[in-house]
Parts: structure tokens; C-alpha cells; sequence
């Protein structure tokens, strides 16, 4: 199984990166957080992988640090959780805060994932509770470290596909980026607006 690439950022989006590893192009799906954290394209980027094997697939989901995946494991070993939602969960709650939902039986920051109603919340705080604590708790190596978009406004349209690769409705999604627009400015970052977007989504 591949568990770490090392290598070239040929592409990056929200919630996916292509490494170009010895001139092999693998592509990675990745949590929003891990994509706050990469450099431009063209430098080069470590991610720690999972490898997901089904009949009909092999993917690959990469993290910035080894808890991120350790906790990502974690979830995909619950019941009803599979690897798209996990990256979700992680993509609208930073590790941390995810621990100390879990911990803290906080059913209500868990159910603001989309796709994670009530019952999987709950599942998930009876299921982890006490198997959050056995993580490792060493961070590892940073991965290389309602608006319609404005004309030629790139930068809004792939925060809103971003947050509905997430699981967010088109509404939802463009309702949250407009609010975030308001609140960074017309020059945010994509990275702002992603974030400010899954900030308002998730209160």
C-alpha cells in the first residue's frame, strides 16, 4: 500500500491534487484543510496517503500530517462512514475541533457536516469517544506544507463546486460564499473563501 509520495504539484484544487512522482501522476483526494496548507504549483509537496481499495477502484487520500490520517482511519472504521464523507468531515472540521467533538460528545458541531444527520453524529461519539485518545499525538511534517459568481469570478465558482463536492446544495453553497465574500473582500484568496464559506456553514 502506498502510505507517503513526495513530488511535484502539477495540479491542485480543493478537494484533489495530481503529484507528479518520477513522472508517474497520481491523484490524491485531499481534505480542504490539507489544501489551506499547499504551496503553489510546480514545488514540491509530501502528503501522508491512505490507500482505499474497493473491487472497482484504488484511491488515494492524502493529509498534511499523520493524525489527519490517523483520524480519517479512524472515522472510515465506523459504521455508515465511508471515505468520501470522512474527507468531508475533516474538510469542515479541523482535526483538533473534530477530536474534541468526539470527546466532548458535541452532536451538534458533527451534525453540521453535510451528510452527517443526528444518528450518524451520535454513532460516531459512541463508536470514538474513547479510540480518539489513542491517537498519536505527533502532528508530523506540514504538507510541504446566495450569489450567483460575478463575471470572470473563477475564484467564487470553485469555492462553490468546492463546497459541493463537500455535500453542500448549490444554495447552500453560494449563500455561504457570498457571506464569505462580505466578510474577507473581493481579493480574498480561494483558500479565504473556502474557509470562511465552511466557518458560516458550520455555526
Amino acid at each position: 500500500m502506498i502510505a507517503r509520495l513526495e513530488g511535484t504539484l502539477v495540479e491542485k484544487h480543493p478537494t484533489r491534487v495530481v503529484l507528479d512522482v518520477g513522472g508517474v501522476g497520481y491523484e490524491v483526494h485531499i481534505p480542504v484543510t490539507t489544501f489551506y496548507e499547499l504551496p503553489e504549483t510546480g514545488k514540491t509537496v509530501a502528503l501522508r496517503i491512505h490507500t482505499h481499495v474497493r473491487e472497482d477502484a484504488l484511491q488515494l487520500f492524502g493529509f498534511r500530517t499523520a493524525r489527519e490520517r490517523a483520524i480519517f482511519e479512524l472515522l472510515i472504521r465506523t459504521n455508515g462512514v465511508g471515505p468520501k464523507l470522512a474527507q468531508s468531515i475533516l474538510s469542515g472540521i479541523e482535526a483538533e475541533r473534530l477530536v474534541d467533538a468526539i470527546r466532548g460528545g458535541e452532536v451538534a458541531v458533527l451534525k453540521s457536516v453535510p451528510g452527517l444527520g443526528t444518528k450518524k453524529a451520535e454513532r460516531l461519539v459512541v463508536e470514538l469517544r474513547d479510540r480518539v485518545d489513542g491517537i498519536d499525538a505527533e502532528e508530523g511534517a506540514p504538507a510541504g506544507v446566495p450569489v450567483a459568481p460575478r463575471p470572470g469570478d473563477e475564484r467564487g465558482e470553485e469555492a462553490i463546486s468546492a463546497l459541493q463536492n463537500l455535500g453542500y446544495a448549490r444554495g447552500q453553497a453560494e449563500a455561504a460564499v457570498e457571506k464569505a465574500r462580505a466578510a474577507a473582500g473581493d481579493e480574498a484568496s480561494l483558500e479565504d473563501l473556502i474557509r470562511e464559506s465552511l466557518r458560516s456553514l458550520s455555526r
